[in-house]
């Protein structure tokens, strides 16, 4: 159980001016409180949504546009690499939020609620549910409707856009749950959670399959080679690190070679941290008592210590604090603010600008891409969750968690249907070569995800309890404490 105690308070550095540095720290201290709260990520995402559709909406439009075109070049003498600024934040930045993504299907596999089968029987069917009929409406709207060849049927509609209602923004869809604040039993967003996951692992495969093109079975020799290396610094007792960037560089670099989305890499990644710490809380404490003594013997002894001297000592002291907590978990919690606070407001902004002026409603692909996406997201998500949860819990497979009532279902559902990132990141896939339709379906996505969010936060205000059972709300909070970041 954590400690209550307060954290002792540091006195300013030598160096530092003090009315300067207490003046900083009134500044940083709201903003710090602001980053820690996990609605904030979600309130960023939006903002950057928001400012890139007026940017990309007003009289500086043009600069938009140019500004995710800038060449960037990484190399050395006669080996270099130049692609835009738009590759580099939607492949080499996005490779980042994959890698996180695996940190947290990892985890969630290890210990959570996809360790367990039975835990995990509900979001998982509810998950597949949440990705077949929002897969089906889209489908069956779209069929035979296909920019380059209007007859190409129900493979076209699968290849060109299949994947993108069925995605869900966990970031955004955990920050509109909370938003319902005291309504929320831990079950019911663990479940969210959980459900979310399971969405990123079928991105993860449709991205692989269906977005694979001019496949070069060459870049899998590199592909080979990194899990090679990843398998060495495994058996090799090497913990995550920066050196792990060797395996990640050699990965990414194989499969963009052979054709696969590159980001995939991180997930490869991402799912090699190891689940379990190197050493036992006792042999931290023994570690940390011990060097601690030795420091005391030292210094009371009357002899000058010098601090080169303590340099070995502290080492151990590092390493100890380091590997008592597993890479995954460590990983995971030094991600998520480079995640929550960069890497997807950056996304947002360089892929959420749709000139609304140029999309052709009157165009039947155009239109029939809006519809399918904006029903798939807003209604085929919450549909899909919420059937198959009956069915299930119908024929007796499962039964609803403690403290989760239908309503709390459709919720989840609605809250499923927030697609943004993963849904635009794989739009930018589907229709990468017909822009005109992208436009049309990330402005299908951002207008499905505002009607999912606002549904969801609606009903719950007129469906969920006020307050909680006080059995469960007694252990809501040790239940939220215990599940993950993102």
């Amino acid at each position: 159980m954590a400690s209550n105690s307060p954290l002792p308070q540091l006195p300013n550095p030598p160096e530092a001016k003090n009315s300067l540095r207490n003046a900083a720290l009134r500044v940083v201290a709201p903003v710090d409180r602001l980053l820690h709260m996990q609605t904030t990520s979600g309130f960023l995402l939006l903002g950057m949504a928001v400012i890139a559709l007026i940017w990309a909406n007003s009289p500086w439009a043009e600069s938009y546009t140019h500004l995710w075109h800038t060449p960037i070049t990484l190399g050395a003498g006669s080996w270099v690499f130049t692609k835009d600024l738009h590759f580099w934040i939607n492949d080499f930045l996005m490779t980042f939020f994959f890698m996180a993504a695996g940190f947290e299907i990892k985890r969630e596999m290890a210990e959570g609620e996809l360790s367990d089968l039975r835990r995990g029987a509900l979001p998982i069917a509810a998950a597949v549910g949440g990705m077949l009929v929002p897969a089906l409406i889209y489908v069956g709207v779209t069929y035979g409707l296909d920019a380059s060849n209007p007859d190409a049927g129900v493979w076209a509609s699968i290849k060109n856009g299949w994947g993108v209602p069925m995605a869900t923004d966990i970031a955004f869809a955990l920050g509109i749950l909370l938003l319902l604040g005291e309504r929320i039993p831990a079950a019911m967003r663990i479940l969210l959670l959980a459900l979310a996951i399971i969405d990123d692992i079928g991105a993860i495969i449709v991205i692989a399959i269906f977005y694979t093109a001019d496949f070069d079975v060459s870049g899998l020799y590199a592909v080979s080679a990194g899990l090679v290396i990843l398998y060495f610094f495994r058996n090799l007792g090497i913990r995550p690190g920066l050196l792990y960037s060797i395996p990640l560089i050699v990965i990414f670099a194989g499969l963009y070679k052979a054709g696969v989305h590159p980001t995939i890499a991180g997930v490869i990644v991402g799912m090699s941290a190891p689940v379990k710490a190197w050493l036992s809380k006792e042999q931290f404490l023994a570690i940390s008592r011990n060097v601690i003594a030795d420091y005391q013997t030292k210094t009371e002894s009357g002899h000058h210590v010098a601090e080169d001297d303590l340099i070995p000592q502290l080492r151990w002291l590092g390493l100890a604090s380091r590997e008592v907590v597993a890479p995954v978990v460590r990983l995971q919690n030094a991600f998520h603010p480079w995640v929550a606070f960069f890497i997807m407001p950056v996304f947002a902004l360089a892929n959420a600008g749709v000139n609304v002026g140029g999309v052709d409603f009157s165009d039947p692909v155009a239109f029939a891409v809006m519809l399918g996406i904006s029903l798939g997201l807003a209604l085929g998500k919450p549909i899909g969750v919420l059937l198959v949860s009956f069915l299930l819990v119908r024929f007796g497979v499962v039964v609803l968690p403690r403290g989760v009532t239908w309503g709390g279902i459709l919720v989840v559902g609605l809250c499923a249907g927030i697609g943004f990132t993963m849904a635009i990141f794989i739009a930018g896939l589907a229709f990468a070569n017909q822009p005109e339709v992208l436009g049309t379906a990330k402005l299908a996505i951002l207008s499905a995800t505002a009607v999912a969010g606002i549904a969801a936060m609606v009903l719950g205000r007129m469906i969920l309890p006020r307050e909680l059972d006080p059995e469960v709300a007694s252990k809501t909070a040790s239940q939220v404490e215990a599940s993950t970041e993102f």
